[in-house]
Protein backbone atom coordinates (compact mmCIF):
# COMPACT_ATOMS: atom_id res chain seq x y z
CA UNK A 1 0.00 0.00 0.00
CA UNK A 2 1.40 3.44 -1.10
CA UNK A 3 -0.37 6.36 1.19
CA UNK A 4 -1.49 9.91 -0.81
CA UNK A 5 -2.72 12.67 1.14
CA UNK A 6 -5.45 13.45 -1.60
CA UNK A 7 -7.00 10.21 -2.06
CA UNK A 8 -8.92 8.48 0.99
CA UNK A 9 -7.15 5.21 1.84
CA UNK A 10 -9.46 2.32 2.08
CA UNK A 11 -10.81 2.02 5.99
CA UNK A 12 -10.28 -1.37 6.43
CA UNK A 13 -7.09 -1.71 4.77
CA UNK A 14 -5.89 1.42 6.60
CA UNK A 15 -7.14 0.23 9.79
CA UNK A 16 -5.55 -3.13 9.50
CA UNK A 17 -2.09 -1.46 9.66
CA UNK A 18 0.26 -1.62 12.33
CA UNK A 19 0.18 1.93 13.94
CA UNK A 20 4.46 1.72 12.87
CA UNK A 21 3.64 1.03 9.52
CA UNK A 22 0.90 4.18 9.08
CA UNK A 23 3.55 6.22 10.21
CA UNK A 24 6.10 5.34 7.69
CA UNK A 25 3.77 5.10 4.70
CA UNK A 26 2.76 8.99 5.51
CA UNK A 27 6.89 9.44 5.90
CA UNK A 28 7.20 7.91 2.73
CA UNK A 29 4.78 10.09 0.47
CA UNK A 30 6.00 13.27 2.22
CA UNK A 31 9.47 11.88 0.71
CA UNK A 32 8.13 10.97 -2.56
CA UNK A 33 6.25 14.39 -2.76
CA UNK A 34 9.38 15.99 -2.07
CA UNK A 35 7.66 18.24 0.94
CA UNK A 36 10.67 19.38 3.26
CA UNK A 37 9.26 19.72 7.06
CA UNK A 38 10.56 20.44 10.11
CA UNK A 39 9.85 17.02 12.81
CA UNK A 40 8.47 14.42 9.96
CA UNK A 41 7.59 12.02 12.72
CA UNK A 42 5.35 14.59 14.34
CA UNK A 43 3.92 15.37 11.35
CA UNK A 44 3.03 11.81 10.11
CA UNK A 45 1.72 10.84 13.61
CA UNK A 46 -1.02 13.82 13.45
CA UNK A 47 -1.68 12.87 9.81
CA UNK A 48 -2.00 9.25 10.58
CA UNK A 49 -4.43 10.23 13.41
CA UNK A 50 -6.54 11.72 11.53
CA UNK A 51 -6.86 9.06 8.75
CA UNK A 52 -7.46 6.47 11.87
CA UNK A 53 -10.31 8.59 12.52
CA UNK A 54 -11.72 9.35 8.97
CA UNK A 55 -10.78 5.45 9.00
CA UNK A 56 -13.94 5.17 12.06
CA UNK A 57 -16.18 6.49 9.96
CA UNK A 58 -19.35 8.13 12.10
CA UNK A 59 -17.88 7.34 15.90
CA UNK A 60 -16.27 10.61 15.34
CA UNK A 61 -17.23 14.07 13.39
CA UNK A 62 -13.87 13.95 11.93
CA UNK A 63 -15.00 12.53 8.36
CA UNK A 64 -17.47 14.57 8.27
CA UNK A 65 -15.35 17.92 8.91
CA UNK A 66 -12.98 16.50 6.17
CA UNK A 67 -15.62 16.41 4.24
CA UNK A 68 -17.02 20.09 4.87
CA UNK A 69 -13.79 21.57 4.54
CA UNK A 70 -12.83 19.63 0.97
CA UNK A 71 -16.64 21.60 0.39
CA UNK A 72 -15.23 24.82 0.80
CA UNK A 73 -12.60 24.28 -1.15
CA UNK A 74 -9.30 23.16 0.71
CA UNK A 75 -7.95 19.79 -0.99
CA UNK A 76 -8.08 16.74 0.85
CA UNK A 77 -3.96 17.09 2.08
CA UNK A 78 -4.96 20.65 3.70
CA UNK A 79 -7.97 19.36 4.80
CA UNK A 80 -6.10 16.77 6.77
CA UNK A 81 -3.06 19.32 7.91
CA UNK A 82 -6.50 22.03 9.33
CA UNK A 83 -7.78 19.14 11.26
CA UNK A 84 -4.25 17.73 12.68
CA UNK A 85 -3.57 21.50 13.42
CA UNK A 86 -6.61 21.34 15.82
CA UNK A 87 -6.35 18.03 17.07
CA UNK A 88 -2.23 18.87 17.74
CA UNK A 89 -3.32 22.06 20.14
CA UNK A 90 -5.73 20.07 21.73
CA UNK A 91 -3.29 17.26 22.76
CA UNK A 92 -0.28 20.67 23.20
CA UNK A 93 -2.74 22.24 25.62
CA UNK A 94 -4.07 18.59 27.58
CA UNK A 95 0.24 18.08 28.32
CA UNK A 96 0.94 22.07 29.02
CA UNK A 97 -1.96 23.21 31.10
CA UNK A 98 -3.32 21.91 34.56
CA UNK A 99 -6.35 19.73 34.25
CA UNK A 100 -9.10 21.81 35.24
CA UNK A 101 -11.37 19.22 34.62
CA UNK A 102 -13.16 19.82 31.14
CA UNK A 103 -13.57 17.55 28.79
CA UNK A 104 -11.34 16.88 25.94
CA UNK A 105 -13.03 15.05 23.69
CA UNK A 106 -15.89 17.80 24.10
CA UNK A 107 -13.22 20.48 23.05
CA UNK A 108 -11.96 18.71 19.90
CA UNK A 109 -15.76 18.26 18.63
CA UNK A 110 -16.33 21.51 19.39
CA UNK A 111 -12.97 23.21 18.02
CA UNK A 112 -13.71 21.14 14.19
CA UNK A 113 -17.34 22.22 14.56
CA UNK A 114 -16.01 26.07 14.05
CA UNK A 115 -12.90 25.09 11.70
CA UNK A 116 -13.66 26.35 8.48
CA UNK A 117 -11.40 26.27 5.23
CA UNK A 118 -11.36 30.39 5.28
CA UNK A 119 -10.09 30.08 8.63
CA UNK A 120 -7.56 27.90 8.02
CA UNK A 121 -6.09 29.22 5.52
CA UNK A 122 -6.02 33.07 6.99
CA UNK A 123 -3.97 31.14 9.67
CA UNK A 124 -1.40 29.75 7.02
CA UNK A 125 -0.57 33.39 5.82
Amino acid sequence: MQYDADEHPDPDTWLELDETERIDLVIDYHRRTGVQLENTEHHAIAHVVVENQVALGEATPVPETLNRLMDEGLDRHDAVHAIGNILMGIVFDAAHEQDDGGDVNAKYNQELAMLTAAGWRSQRK
